[in-house]
């Protein structure tokens, strides 16, 4: 995915380049020289003269599989780039995590998505993470990056990415009848296998796949993939993927578009996705 542009200025007519107020909307900052519009919740971003914008667009990650060796959620779809935008106003959607499964084994569920919309823009959506799978066998769901497979013999088939979104979970390297989960996709990597140790009963689940860093050197991170559970013995549950990815047994970070970690089917663990977010800068 290719990093946006580290200068736009704004049009000088209308305020730009001078300090003015040239759009309101969300959580309003100002930091190195931009002015952010941080949207954790639904809102609008009102433009008062026409510019073009930098945006980072991050749907609901995915919920973690509930089952024996239950998958990491997917993280929610990412999306960066620029946008000429016109005088009006812009409805913003921030796509809810995928819920936490608490009754019966399966899938987690699908995250939800966010989207920047307006008269004759094109809408901009980012697609929600794909839940991780559940009971042994099963396939990871679709989304804006996919949850982990279930291991097993035979094994289940990882979960796919949204192209310019994010990536697939991780795949069952080696089908086996005591594994257990592989960790969700990332936007910036896929989802890891299961890793069985060689001895005994030590079965680690996956890790998620890594997230990716915006604005460009901030050292934020969205759209962490949630690591897998272990199913039986010594092993240790999968690590979440940088950018708000839920370990193993624990849910996505809310407003990164983190999926949640796998859970067992005995469990009361919250393995809900983490919320999305939308950011829109611009240089005064």
């Amino acid at each position: 995915m290719t990093p946006p542009p580290t200068v736009l200025h704004w049009p000088d007519a209308g305020g730009g380049g001078s300090g003015g107020a040239i759009a309101s909307g969300g959580t309003e900052t100002t930091a190195g020289g931009y002015k952010y519009h941080t949207f954790t919740s639904g809102g609008t971003l009102t433009v008062s003269s026409a510019g073009s914008v930098e945006y980072c667009i991050v749907a609901g990650g995915g919920g973690g599989g509930r089952g024996n060796g239950g998958s990491g959620g997917g993280a929610g779809g990412m999306l960066t780039g620029t946008a000429s935008l016109s005088a009006q106003s812009y409805t913003i959607t921030v796509g809810a995590g995928g819920a936490d499964r608490t009754v019966t084994n399966g899938n987690g569920n699908n995250g939800q998505n966010s989207t920047f919309a307006g008269s004759g823009f094109t809408t901009l959506t980012a697609i929600g993470g794909g839940g991780g799978a559940g009971l042994n066998k099963a396939n990871g769901s679709a989304g804006g990056s996919g949850g982990g497979a279930a291991w097993n013999d035979p094994a289940g088939v990882p979960g796919s990415g949204t192209a310019g979104q994010g990536n697939d979970g991780g795949a069952a390297s080696t089908p086996n009848a005591n594994g257990g989960g592989c960790g969700g996709g990332g936007a910036g990597a896929a989802g890891g296998p299961m890793v069985y140790s060689g001895s005994g009963t030590n079965y680690h689940g996956g890790d998620g796949g890594d997230g990716l860093e915006w604005p460009a050197g901030s050292g934020t991170y969205y759209a962490g993939g949630g690591g897998g559970t272990r199913n039986f013995g010594a092993g240790t549950h999968g690590s979440g993927g940088t950018g708000g990815g839920g370990d193993g047994f624990l849910p996505g970070t809310a407003n990164t578009g983190g999926g949640g970690g796998g859970k067992p089917s005995n469990d009361t663990y919250n393995c809900a996705g983490g919320s999305g977010i939308v950011i829109v800068r611009y240089l005064l």
